[in-house]
């Protein structure tokens, strides 16, 4: 009779432990920042050799990718009227790596030639205080032109800021 007790009871501790196992495994929801505009300063590639059309490309596509993700407000480098907003956030990008692809070969066997590029981003507060610094990659390996990998890095940081940033009035 014990013995029966005893492998019902391990059962039952059993089933406890596995059926409360995804519960205790969830992760609690991030608590997110409030940024009621974004400013974007100017992609650094100071120690990768860049080519101009890439830089140009990571910083539009960029902005473009935050616009969409319901970032109303999003200001380019430089512009004055980001001074006075409250609750700012800058993001300072600089690249770190660059791996330049071939189109063709990426046509002609769709397993070599990708293009990648990682770019380390640094959320700061109009002070300069750091409030998140992530590295987020940018791949362009199957179809689809070099530039393809600066809107594949764009939608990533993009991402990341929806995640980690929230506009007062958009949750």
């Amino acid at each position: 009779m014990n013995r029966i007790l005893s492998a019902g009871f391990r059962l039952f501790l059993f089933t406890l432990i596995f059926a409360a196992s995804p519960l205790l495994a969830q992760k609690s929801k991030p608590t997110k920042i409030k940024a009621a505009a974004l400013q974007v300063e100017m992609i650094q590639s100071d120690e990768i050799k860049l080519p101009a059309e890439f830089q140009v490309a990571l910083y539009e596509n960029l902005i473009r990718q935050l616009e969409k993700n319901g970032f109303s407000r999003v200001y380019r480098d430089g512009d004055r009227n980001a001074a006075s907003v409250a609750d700012l956030v800058v993001l300072h990008s600089t690249v770190r790596g660059f791996k330049a692809g071939s189109e063709r070969a990426r046509q002609v066997t769709t397993v070599s030639g990708a293009t990648s590029i990682t770019v380390h981003c640094q959320f700061t507060s109009s002070d300069g205080t750091s409030l998140l610094e992530q590295d987020v990659n940018g791949k362009v390996r199957f179809f689809g032109g070099n530039l393809k990998a600066t809107y594949d890095f764009a939608k990533k940081a993009a991402r990341v800021a929806n995640e980690n940033f929230f506009t007062p009035g958009r949750e």
